[in-house]
């Protein structure tokens, strides 16, 4: 599979576990962004290469590879420094998508740069590439229940009360990725960092 390289490279890596019994839980929010991107602007599915699946969008006259780790969720930044290393995409052209337990469901959040808040992937991911200096967007699941492991709640699927708004979630999500590439990260932060509450209000 051949896109560009340099500066002009667009890499979006969604972050989540490979598996049919994975891919609806609330781990897997990375890959169903990645998803939803390339069901509006790839001609072609992913495709199997290495440790990730990827396929090619096409963006405001951009190559943009979409890219899906297959090496389960902890061990992200082996399948995230393969391709950065392989596509060499400029710092503020490479972006990460996954979920946040910090974050009420409904709400994104961008950043420039960051630790990893407790995310085992997105810390995998620091520490392959051996920088804070990454892109990312969060999108959020909110917390578990007090009785309910972290661990457990990550890996079970949306409630169904909850389905809707998830949706809606990723179709933000990808609206957002889609500014990010035509007006960069700054602006895209000033429109999209905000609560699935203050989104609400705004449209009313």
């Amino acid at each position: 599979m051949q896109t560009e390289s340099g500066n002009d490279c667009v890499l979006i890596l969604g972050l989540g576990n490979p598996g049919d019994e994975y891919y609806e839980t609330r781990h897997n929010i990375g890959f169903m962004v990645v998803d939803a991107f390339a069901r509006r602007h790839a001609e072609r599915g992913f495709e199997p290469d290495v440790n990730f699946h990827q396929t090619i969008a096409r963006y405001m006259q951009r190559d943009v590879l979409l890219a899906k780790p297959m090496t389960y969720m902890n061990a992200s930044g082996e399948a995230v420094e393969v391709l950065v290393d392989r596509y060499r995409p400029a710092p503020e052209r490479l972006m990460i998508v996954y979920d946040d337990v910090d974050l009420p469901l409904g709400a994104i959040r961008l950043r420039k740069q960051g630790g990893s808040g407790g995310h085992r992937g997105m810390e995998s991911v620091i520490t392959h590439l051996g920088t804070l200096s990454i892109p990312r967007l969060r999108c959020g699941i909110g917390a578990p229940p007090d009785d309910m492991d972290t661990a457990d709640y990550v890996l079970s699927p949306f409630e169904p009360e909850e389905e809707e708004i998830a949706r809606d979630m990723v179709e933000r999500a990808v609206v957002a990725l889609e500014s990010w590439i035509e007006s960069g990260i700054e602006k895209t932060m000033a429109l999209y960092n905000y609560s699935a509450s203050n989104q609400q209000d705004s449209s009313q």
